[in-house]
C-alpha cells in the first residue's frame, strides 16, 4: 500500500465486469468524499484493467476467487495493517467490518429498493446523486483500439454476441442473420461491423464475422477489457447481449442496445440517456427465453437506435 500522509481508501469492487462497471462511479465519489485519497482497488482479474488509469488509484489488486475463501484471506493480509480513511465494499463482506476504517460504505440487501443497480451502488456510497459509471481510458488502450480499427473513418456498429450464461446469449446464427439484414439496409450502407469479446468468445462471434466479410472488424480477444472499451468507445452504435461489454459500451457513452432474456433488465439495463433495452419479456417481473427475440425485432430496434443517435454523413468519431 502507498505510504505518506494521503488518506488511504480501499475499494472492493466486483468479480464480474458488468458489476465492476456499474459500481465504477464509486471512484469519483471517493474523491469527493475523501479529498486527496489514494485508492487501492481489489477487483476480479478480468475487470482489473478498468481501474489502472482511474483517478486517485495507486494500486489495483487482481483478486481471483480461490477455494475455501482463500482470496479473502489473501486480501486480509494485504489490508489489515492499514488505517483506512474509508472502506467501500460492493460485496458487503464481513472482512470489511473488521478492518480499521474511519468510514465504511458496505453493500447490503437492505439497500435494494427495486432500483437499477447503478442507483443501488450510489446509495451504498451515500452519494448525493447518481454515481455515474465511467470508463477510465488511457493511451495504451486507445493505441490498441486504433490498431484494431485502423484509419478508416466509416461508421462502426459494435456487436457483442456473448454473455456469462448461455440463456442470456442470443443465438450465434441470429447475429449472423442480423449482420446480413443490416448489410442490405441502405441506412447502414458502408458501415463496418466490429465484433467484440474476450479470449474465449471466438466461436460465438465467428458466424457474424463471416457474414460481415470485408466489412468486419475482429476485436475478439484482442487485448484486455480496457482495450475493448477503447474500441467500443470508437464505435457509433453498440448492440449486445446482457453482458459486461454492454455496460462498458453504455459507460463510454456509445449508444447501446442491450438484448435481455431471462434476466432482470429493470435492474441491469445499460445506464444513461443513450441506453436502450430490448427484452424478451418487456413487463417488469416477467421472464422469457432470449430466443423469443426474432431477427426482425432486433433489426428494427437497431434501426431505431441508428435513427436516434447515429452521426450524420459528414461526422467522424475521434
Amino acid at each position: 500500500m502507498s505510504g505518506g500522509d494521503a488518506p488511504q481508501v480501499l475499494f472492493i469492487s466486483a468479480d464480474r465486469i458488468g458489476d465492476a462497471v456499474m459500481s465504477s462511479g464509486a471512484i469519483r465519489e471517493i474523491g469527493r468524499q475523501v479529498p486527496g485519497a489514494e485508492i487501492t482497488v481489489a477487483v476480479g482479474p478480468t475487470a482489473a484493467a478498468l481501474f489502472r488509469a482511474a483517478p486517485g488509484v495507486v494500486k489495483v489488486i487482481p483478486w481471483k476467487k480461490q477455494k475455501l475463501s482463500g482470496h479473502w484471506h489473501a486480501l486480509w493480509r494485504q489490508a489489515v495493517g492499514v488505517r483506512w480513511a474509508m472502506v467501500a465494499d460492493v460485496r458487503g463482506s464481513v472482512m470489511s467490518l473488521f478492518l480499521r476504517a474511519g468510514q465504511r460504505r458496505l453493500y447490503s440487501r437492505a439497500l435494494e429498493k427495486g432500483d437499477p443497480k447503478v442507483v443501488t451502488f450510489s446509495r451504498m456510497m451515500k452519494a448525493q446523486g447518481v454515481a455515474e459509471p465511467e470508463i477510465f481510458l488511457d493511451d495504451e488502450a486507445r493505441a490498441a483500439a486504433a490498431t484494431l480499427i485502423g484509419p478508416d473513418p466509416t461508421p462502426i456498429l459494435a456487436m457483442a454476441p456473448i454473455s456469462t450464461a448461455a440463456d442470456r446469449s442470443w443465438p450465434a446464427d441470429r447475429w449472423a442473420a442480423l449482420v446480413e439484414r443490416l448489410k442490405a439496409e441502405p441506412r447502414f450502407d458502408g458501415w463496418r461491423f466490429m465484433l467484440v469479446g474476450g479470449p474465449g468468445d471466438h466461436a460465438a462471434a465467428a458466424p457474424a464475422l463471416a457474414a460481415a466479410g470485408v466489412r468486419g472488424v475482429d476485436a475478439v480477444g484482442k487485448g484486455d477489457i480496457l482495450a475493448s472499451a477503447a474500441a467500443i468507445a470508437r464505435a457509433d452504435l453498440f448492440v449486445g447481449n446482457d453482458s459486461g461489454l454492454m455496460h462498458v459500451a453504455a459507460a463510454t457513452g456509445t449508444p447501446t442496445l442491450g438484448l435481455f432474456g431471462p434476466s432482470e433488465w429493470w435492474h441491469k439495463a445499460p445506464w444513461g440517456p443513450k441506453g436502450r433495452v430490448l427484452a424478451a419479456a418487456p413487463v417488469r417481473g416477467a421472464f422469457a427465453p432470449i430466443t423469443a427475440l426474432s431477427v426482425e425485432r432486433v433489426f428494427e430496434e437497431t434501426l431505431a437506435l441508428q435513427a436516434a443517435f447515429a452521426p450524420g454523413p459528414d461526422a467522424v468519431k475521434p
